[in-house]
């Protein structure tokens, strides 16, 4: 006979809410984000300066956003400085090159549950706001 009660427990013990921001401490964007998600309590920060991101992070990134080049800021000043607005790239350089240079991970990237929020767009800010309820 099945024990219902103790098969839910184990599904939902092994469902962990993830609320995770990576950020640089040292940004003043990514800093009045923390704040305007209510000091991002209840959040894991990872400040990728200090924490670089790892492969399977960036994979699971991926995961959520549906490729590499959604995480890429071209904005950053090493995307020129190192020729890559002259290369033609493909999903696999984008990925080496985040793993590699943190400024090229479009800031912050924000975990909420299953759902993922990139960059610092006022659109973006307002999406993840909406899914914490503030």
């Amino acid at each position: 006979m099945i024990n219902y009660g103790v098969l839910y427990h184990i599904f939902t013990a092994k469902r962990t809410i993830v609320r995770k921001i990576f950020h640089l401490a040292n940004c003043n964007t990514c800093q009045r984000i923390i704040k305007e998600l209510n000091d991002a309590k209840g959040f894991d920060l990872q400040n990728i300066k200090e924490e670089k991101i790892s492969p399977s992070q960036i994979d699971k990134m991926h995961d959520l956003a549906g490729s590499y080049e959604a995480l890429f800021s071209r904005r950053a000043m090493k995307y020129r400085s190192m020729g890559l607005n002259e290369m033609d790239l493909n999903e696999q350089d984008y990925r080496k090159y985040i793993l590699d240079e943190y400024t090229f991970l479009k800031r912050p990237v924000i975990f909420i549950e299953d759902e993922i929020f990139i960059g610092n767009s006022k659109k973006v800010i307002a999406a993840a706001k909406e899914k914490l309820g503030l």
